[in-house]
């Protein structure tokens, strides 16, 4: 089985840039799973206030949830871009 860390290794890899709507998705799910729940202020910078909300909407998901979720979208994601 592999593990959430090769899978972020994988998808820091990935040939084909993912669209920020799929960054944000991935974004989100690793935060929540390498930090937990959203611990900072929402920040007034667009692209910051972006990933912060990505983030904020994964409260509440555990950290072992927030991975299999994330391995989840970097499934689908390969898929759709091969």
């Amino acid at each position: 089985m592999v593990t959430f860390e090769e899978i972020v290794e994988k998808a820091k890899s990935l040939k084909n840039p993912p669209t920020k709507e799929d960054f944000l998705e991935f974004y989100g799910y690793y935060k929540q799973a390498t930090v937990g729940d959203c611990n900072i202020e929402e920040p007034e910078d667009e692209e910051k206030k972006a990933r912060y909300n990505a983030w904020k909407s994964k409260a509440g998901l555990t950290i072992d949830d927030a991975k299999a979720y994330y391995i989840e979208v970097y499934k689908k994601y390969v898929a759709q871009s091969e």
